[in-house]
Protein backbone atom coordinates (compact mmCIF):
# COMPACT_ATOMS: atom_id res chain seq x y z
CA UNK A 1 0.00 0.00 0.00
CA UNK A 2 1.38 3.34 -0.58
CA UNK A 3 2.05 6.02 2.12
CA UNK A 4 1.17 9.15 2.19
CA UNK A 5 3.50 11.99 4.10
CA UNK A 6 2.83 15.20 4.62
CA UNK A 7 5.50 17.78 4.06
CA UNK A 8 6.60 21.07 5.55
CA UNK A 9 8.06 24.40 4.76
CA UNK A 10 8.69 27.00 6.14
CA UNK A 11 9.09 30.34 3.91
CA UNK A 12 10.97 33.45 4.79
CA UNK A 13 11.91 36.41 2.91
CA UNK A 14 12.29 40.24 2.90
CA UNK A 15 8.30 41.56 2.79
CA UNK A 16 8.20 42.24 -0.93
CA UNK A 17 6.87 41.31 -4.30
CA UNK A 18 9.79 38.42 -4.40
CA UNK A 19 8.51 36.94 -1.68
CA UNK A 20 5.10 36.97 -2.43
CA UNK A 21 5.73 35.27 -5.44
CA UNK A 22 7.90 33.01 -3.79
CA UNK A 23 4.69 31.92 -1.50
CA UNK A 24 2.63 32.12 -4.67
CA UNK A 25 4.59 29.85 -6.76
CA UNK A 26 4.56 27.18 -3.68
CA UNK A 27 0.69 27.34 -3.91
CA UNK A 28 0.56 27.14 -7.87
CA UNK A 29 2.31 23.80 -7.42
CA UNK A 30 0.35 22.32 -4.87
CA UNK A 31 1.34 23.58 -1.88
CA UNK A 32 -0.99 25.09 1.30
CA UNK A 33 -0.71 27.69 3.15
CA UNK A 34 -0.27 25.82 7.25
CA UNK A 35 -1.27 28.98 9.75
CA UNK A 36 -0.99 32.47 9.95
CA UNK A 37 2.08 34.48 8.26
CA UNK A 38 4.36 35.90 10.48
CA UNK A 39 6.22 39.26 10.59
CA UNK A 40 9.52 40.93 12.30
CA UNK A 41 11.47 43.67 12.30
CA UNK A 42 15.37 43.47 11.40
CA UNK A 43 16.93 46.11 13.08
CA UNK A 44 20.24 45.53 11.91
CA UNK A 45 19.00 45.50 7.94
CA UNK A 46 16.48 47.74 8.67
CA UNK A 47 13.70 45.46 6.69
CA UNK A 48 10.31 44.00 7.91
CA UNK A 49 11.00 40.08 7.47
CA UNK A 50 7.94 37.13 7.14
CA UNK A 51 7.92 33.82 7.09
CA UNK A 52 4.82 31.36 5.77
CA UNK A 53 4.68 27.96 6.64
CA UNK A 54 3.20 25.73 4.29
CA UNK A 55 2.16 22.10 3.89
CA UNK A 56 1.79 19.29 1.24
CA UNK A 57 0.88 15.69 1.12
CA UNK A 58 2.73 13.05 -1.31
CA UNK A 59 2.81 10.06 -1.91
CA UNK A 60 5.54 8.07 -0.39
CA UNK A 61 7.52 7.51 2.66
CA UNK A 62 9.55 10.50 3.63
CA UNK A 63 13.13 10.78 3.59
CA UNK A 64 15.47 13.59 5.10
CA UNK A 65 17.13 13.75 1.48
CA UNK A 66 13.79 14.72 0.22
CA UNK A 67 14.56 18.32 -1.30
CA UNK A 68 11.52 20.21 -0.53
CA UNK A 69 12.08 23.04 -3.06
CA UNK A 70 11.61 20.73 -5.91
CA UNK A 71 8.48 19.27 -4.83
Amino acid sequence: MARQTTLYRYLTGTDDASFCHRVSEALSRGWVLYGHPTLTFDAKEQRVVCGQAIIKDVEGAYAPDLKLSEQ
